[in-house]
């Protein structure tokens, strides 16, 4: 009797199997010669192709943007330094000047002799131009540090509002410098402005667009 039962069960499970087998055979299988599972791996492979298209192209504006931004950025910061320790903010055929003392030509010698800046400048207005022309430097490569600091902190979708505020700043520090040093010296002078006071106005420019980008800008791609 027990061997007899174990056959039944046995040919009853082989039922059973045969069951699922035609319930599944409409389905496509894979690797088959399926029209319709030829069509949907098509499908797929062009989805994929697509979107590895739309992630990789993305991903290169966001490099180049990132990069003609960097770019920019350490030009306003040679800009900046440059202004700040460049001997020809005001000259004349006999003297230059900077902001930390001039450049006066000897008469009989046609010698370039360093001194001191005169006494009959305002101390208080020196000193003042002289300290925001400093911060102005020193915000322009605080802000280039945060901006690469938010690079791997920042979320997909995110501004780099931090970087933009500090470069804005560094835009606002020059730009009193530069007020103070035009309302206030060489006023009754003849001479002429020189290349470090256009490189100065320059980089307030150049300040002022990168300050302006950052905070437009957002993280594309994580």
């Amino acid at each position: 009797m027990g061997g007899v039962f174990i056959a039944a069960n046995r040919a009853g499970g082989g039922e059973d199997r045969a069951g699922e087998v035609r319930r599944y055979e409409h389905l496509p299988r894979c690797g088959s010669t399926n029209p319709q599972n030829k069509k949907l791996i098509q499908c797929l492979n062009i989805a994929g192709q697509k979107f590895h298209l739309v992630f990789t192209s993305s991903s290169k504006s966001m490099l180049k943007a990132l990069s003609g931004i960097c770019f920019l950025h350490l030009t306003t910061i040679f800009f900046l330094f440059w202004a700040t320790i460049d001997d020809a903010w005001w000259f004349t055929r006999s003297m230059y000047t900077d902001l930390w003392g001039r450049w006066v030509m000897e008469e009989n010698d046609d010698v370039w002799v360093y001194m001191d800046i005169p006494t009959s400048y305002r101390k208080d207005y020196l000193q003042a131009v002289q300290g925001f022309a400093v911060l102005a430097c020193i915000f322009a490569v605080l802000s280039l540090c945060v901006f690469i600091f938010q690079l791997f902190t920042l979320g997909k979708g995110q501004r780099f509002t931090m970087s933009g505020v500090v470069q804005l700043l560094s835009c606002f520090c020059i730009m009193v410098a530069l007020s103070v040093y035009t309302d206030h010296f060489h006023r009754k002078e003849n001479g002429w402005y020189g290349w470090s006071y256009i490189m100065a106005w320059i980089g307030w420019l150049l300040a002022l667009l990168t300050g302006g980008i950052y905070i437009i800008l957002r993280k594309r791609v994580d």
